[in-house]
């Protein structure tokens, strides 16, 4: 799956809330605690920063008329979570894939349906109900204990989407699998559409305290 590169132009934007997000969930992650607790409460933790559209640069939310975008926006120094900004333009879907890690998927921006599938006991896939729309505001969990093959489509075929997507791993450089309906596996290391990381730490530019 090769990405183009993007060069980064940053407007002003809050990273207070990005910076805010990151330490509270390396403080939730520092207290040992079970991937239930991380779920649950670092869901609420991306709620409350994707409640507020003022944070994401420009640069990390342009799309690619050939493909969804999967920007990299922080990587924990130990790789024990990164953050990503998804960016469909009209109509991009992923291919049916895993994640091999707990996840977290925020909408930001537009709106993006998920279709679960599982595994028969042939080894074929079979949507798991019916997909789940998730509109800004809203939180949806994956891991391999709750179900973690999916695939995601924009839900708007005429306007881009931005989803915020916290991983459990530094998950550009995850081994993982796309799979057809027959059950068929490819695997398959994601990388990320970016070469740089926004600042997050220039204080200069923010208003004194």
């Amino acid at each position: 799956m090769p990405h183009h590169t993007s060069t980064v132009s940053i407007a002003s934007p809050d990273f207070a809330r990005l910076r805010d997000f990151i330490d509270a969930l390396a403080e939730l992650l520092d207290s040992h605690p079970d991937e239930v607790r991380v779920l649950d409460q670092g869901a609420t933790l991306l709620q409350r920063l994707i409640s507020q559209d003022d944070w994401l640069p420009d640069a990390f939310a342009q799309p690619d008329p050939q493909r969804y975008q999967q920007f990299l926006l922080h990587a924990d120094s130990r790789q024990r979570f990164s953050i990503v900004s998804f960016v469909w333009g009209p109509g991009q879907r992923t291919p049916i894939h895993d994640h091999r890690v707990w996840g977290l998927i925020g909408m930001l921006r537009g709106a993006e349906d998920s279709q679960g599938f599982e595994r028969l006991a042939d080894g074929r896939l079979r949507a798991a109900g019916a997909p789940v729309r998730l509109l800004p505001g809203q939180v949806e969990t994956v891991s391999p204990r709750v179900g973690d093959i999916h695939q995601v489509t924009n839900a708007h075929p005429d306007r881009v989407s931005i989803s915020i997507h916290v991983y459990g791993a530094n998950i550009g450089a995850v081994s993982r699998g796309v799979y057809d309906l027959d059950g068929h596996e490819k695997r398959f290391v994601s990388g990320y559409s970016n070469t740089l990381l926004p600042n997050l730490w220039d204080l200069s530019k923010e208003p004194l305290q």
